[in-house]
């Protein structure tokens, strides 16, 4: 139980207590803490200022009166805790800072008789709570504001390229607030799309099934935590991702699944890994594809895209990311070019 007591100085007398008890909006009313039904069931007086509290019907329900609807007054409430009584006061979602700042003047004012003050939590949120405070925003904007509100999937994509590359940026600069920032906006875009597809007249999907989906497909795919598998090392939990993924997927070729859109370095790697990994012999230069898969201007002049392709099988032969490292090398290169100019790496002059 986390307490809060004002002290007035080492001779004053205590009469009673005031128990400030608060609750979390993102837990169903009703669901308090045993210390919480406890309290509220010895007190002497239990005052609520607001009328439509959510947990005043749980707590009539449950034989506690409250007096709801009255003003909060701090001389009243210490008063009503004379001859040692308690009396509880339920808490608005904010809190009660008039309450609590007019009961810290009063034991500051040099009063000798001041209950106790105690601070009651009868509710917690859970990890993850505030996911719930960003599902109910979103679909506050996407209903009443007019730029969200006519969003789709496709106008919104680009976005969603845009905070990841952010967010790649965030990492790269170990800048942790702005890492913190970017999570949120890509956590938001997720959102959005759930939110956007809610509204599907003929396959509408919602966050709870977004979120079911990505659960279900973890515990799936983790049955050496959830499940009778063993796995000891990366390696193996790896092997063991990768042999459910394709029980799954049930798929004809290595390549389905891989994204052409992505960046081509990282589409070359993610080709090589899956090359690898199925141990087919598949040759990187242009004299041993076939001219059908060639693209326009391919296999002529002097070969740059095919020598970039060797390099990214390379590399993710290797176990280095060539997308990863072509960005470090070019940070480097930038804050060289910097250099040269006379600039500092933030853009200001040396």
């Amino acid at each position: 139980m986390l307490r809060y007591v004002r002290r007035v100085n080492a001779s004053s007398a205590r009469t009673g207590r005031i128990v400030l008890l608060t609750t979390s909006h993102r837990v169903a009313p009703g669901l308090l803490s045993w210390p919480a039904w406890e309290t509220l069931r010895a007190a002497d007086l239990v005052v609520c200022a607001d009328p439509e509290h959510p947990q005043l019907p749980y707590l009539r329900e449950a034989g506690v009166a409250v007096d709801a609807g009255g003003e909060l007054k701090a001389a009243e409430l210490v008063d009503a805790c004379a001859e040692d009584r308690t009396v509880v006061v339920i808490a608005a979602s904010e809190g009660e800072p008039r309450l609590t700042d007019a009961l810290a003047a009063m034991a500051g004012s040099g009063r000798t008789t001041m209950p106790e003050l105690e601070l009651l939590p009868g509710s917690y949120d859970l990890p993850g709570a505030r996911l719930l405070d960003l599902v109910q925003v979103m679909d506050s904007i996407r209903h009443d504001c007019p730029w969200s509100s006519v969003r789709t999937h496709e106008g919104l994509a680009k976005y969603g390229i845009e905070e990841m590359y952010e967010l790649v940026e965030a990492i790269e600069e170990d800048d942790r607030g702005a890492l913190c920032e970017e999570l949120g906006d890509v956590l938001l875009q997720v959102v959005f799309h759930a939110r956007i597809a809610q509204d599907d007249p003929d396959e509408p999907f919602s966050i709870d099934d977004v979120a079911g989906g990505i659960v279900e497909k973890l515990i799936r795919r983790h049955p050496h935590v959830f499940g009778e598998e063993q796995a000891a090392t990366p390696e193996e939990v790896r092997q063991l991702w990768l042999r459910t993924k394709a029980v799954e997927k049930q798929r004809e070729s290595v390549t389905e699944g891989i994204p052409l859109g992505q960046p081509a370095l990282a589409l070359a790697a993610k080709l090589a890994g899956r090359v690898r990994l199925a141990g087919l012999d598949v040759p990187e230069g242009p004299e041993g594809l076939p001219v059908a898969g060639r693209g326009a201007g391919e296999g002529g002049g002097d070969g740059v895209g095919y020598e970039l392709l060797a390099l990214a099988v390379r590399a993710e032969a290797e176990g280095t990311d060539p997308e990863t490292a072509l960005r470090a090398a070019a940070r480097t290169y930038r804050d060289a070019i910097r250099a040269a100019e006379g600039l500092a790496s933030d853009g200001e002059a040396l």
